[in-house]
């Protein structure tokens, strides 16, 4: 069965390729701006360079895909945030090629990475389903692109019966490979990485807006996995217990709960966004305080996954990483030091949320 993934080198994707690599009837392969060294999990993939967000790239994909049982698509920008229309190009328009593509090549199923960022704002102890209104929260870009893709998703699915549509929408996913990509992009040049070492945050700022779930990319990738081999459509939720509040990591990092006001923590990103100290903007913060916590009730019966890691255990290896200054030898996932987002890339004049890491 020949499988397309297109995003393949990023954080999902590495963990996806390591996933199916232990399936011996799949032919995999691999679609990418910069097709990383032939090393490690990126071997024995079969490698095509498109930019999705260039015009008419679907006519390129639809000649990759051909063949294809399946395409999944977890092309996806977060930075450089300060470019909101290269981000719109990848995100939505990308999307919209991929898709072409898949219906142009005659694919059997389109598998798309979603987010738990598509739900209108809920709950912070009751859990959603799959059901749930998605018209994201307003203020954050990152949302309303995934609830435009989705929407696009839905006229697909109307039009086209044929095309088995599946959407996945995890919590935050983390790895240890992943940790300077996650630095890069959410964190910057000044978070002081070498102070968690020993695991310990001292202050850990609270809000009760502040739960989160979160999931490990290798389990992210088993999903997707089960996804390919099941005659599934629609959508899956996938988190890891427990929610991530300040309480247990307070615990966790024997930190201090520090109280602070919602506004203020919008403020300050805002702020420190405009004057380029960090990479993301304030919609993340309406994300993080906004964003419902999700049943996974869904994927446990139809797909039969469960987590392989619970979300503590996943953010631990996240943090040592960060310490560690851990990496992949890919263009997104590395952790060269000269990188926008590094205290190396300032230096160089490259400053956080600029640069296209991708």
């Amino acid at each position: 069965m020949r499988v397309v993934i297109v995003g393949a080198t990023g954080n999902v994707g590495t963990a996806l390729l390591r996933r199916l690599r232990a399936e011996p009837d799949l032919e995999l392969v691999g679609v990418a701006r910069r097709i990383p060294e032939s090393v490690d999990v990126y071997r024995d993939v079969e490698w095509h360079s498109v930019d999705v967000a260039a015009e008419r790239a679907s006519g390129l994909l639809a000649e990759v895909f051909r063949g294809a049982a399946a395409v999944v698509n977890l092309a996806w920008q977060i930075q450089p945030s300060h470019d909101a229309r290269r981000l719109f190009r990848t995100n939505v328009l990308g999307s919209r090629e991929i898709a072409r593509a898949a219906l142009s090549a005659g694919v059997g199923a389109l598998v798309q990475a979603s987010s738990i960022g598509v739900y209108s704002p809920g709950p912070k102890r009751d859990l959603v389903t799959e059901e749930y209104p998605r018209a994201g929260v307003r203020r954050s870009s990152y949302s309303r692109h995934k609830v435009l893709v989705e929407d696009m998703l839905d006229e697909i699915e109307s039009e086209y019966a044929g095309l088995r549509v599946v959407r996945v929408r995890p919590g935050l996913i983390f790895q240890r490979a992943a940790a300077m990509e996650i630095t890069r992009y959410f964190a910057g040049p000044l978070l002081p990485a070498r102070l968690l070492r020993r695991q310990r945050i001292p202050l850990i700022p609270a809000h009760r807006g502040l739960r989160l779930q979160a999931v490990h990319a290798d389990d992210v990738a088993d999903a997707y996995a089960r996804i390919l081999r099941a005659d599934v459509r629609g959508a899956f939720n996938l988190a890891a217990e427990p929610v991530l509040d300040a309480a247990v990591a307070a615990e966790v990092f024997h930190g201090v709960r520090v109280p602070v006001p919602g506004p203020a923590l919008t403020l300050a990103a805002g702020l420190s966004w405009r004057l380029r100290l960090q990479p993301v903007d304030a919609g993340w913060v309406h994300l993080a305080l906004k964003a419902p916590l999700m049943s996974c009730v869904r994927a446990a019966h139809e797909l039969g996954w469960s987590p392989a890691h619970d979300a503590v255990s996943a953010l631990r290896e996240l943090v040592a990483g960060i310490a560690e200054r851990a990496g992949a030898p890919s263009p997104p996932l590395s952790a060269g030091p000269e990188l926008p987002g590094r205290p190396g890339g300032l230096v160089h004049g490259r400053l956080p949320g600029s640069g296209d890491p991708y």
